[in-house]
């Protein structure tokens, strides 16, 4: 067991990145592009908070999904998490410690699975690897 379990870790490191990623990029592809459609984001302005957080969201998610400058986005997407957390959830709605309650329960899991990419690295099938190969 152990060893399939070393031997599967880089891949399965590689698909929670992708995962990750590819989620990140939906939050912001909803808020700047309209897809999928989501009404409280109906008007957005660009260089609202909303509006900035949009553009986090696709670029970085965009970059942790192919695993390009891996380490660096999930720095930023994590940092970027929390600030979600405290500014979306915990401001307006209180309830520090209890997630399920300010509905930050995603804000949370983005900001720790991003932290734990920043140590581990980008997993399997990454530009980033690809590029350290050569």
């Amino acid at each position: 067991m152990d060893n399939t379990c070393t031997l599967w870790a880089p891949r399965v490191l590689g698909i929670l990145r992708i995962v990750s990623g590819y989620l990140l990029f939906w939050h912001g592809s909803a808020k700047l592009l309209g897809i999928p459609h989501i009404a409280m984001f109906d008007n957005l302005q660009l260089f609202s908070i909303y509006g900035l957080a949009g553009i986090i969201e696709i670029v970085f998610g965009i970059l942790l999904f192919i695993g390009l400058f891996t380490r660096f986005s999930a720095f930023i997407a994590s940092g970027f998490a929390a600030a979600a957390y405290f500014i979306g959830h915990v401001a307006p709605k209180g309830d520090l410690l209890l997630p399920i309650l300010n509905g930050g329960e995603a804000a949370t899991l983005f900001c720790f699975i991003f932290f734990y990419i920043i140590f581990a690295g980008p997993g399997a099938w990454s530009v980033d690897g690809l590029r350290k190969a050569n």
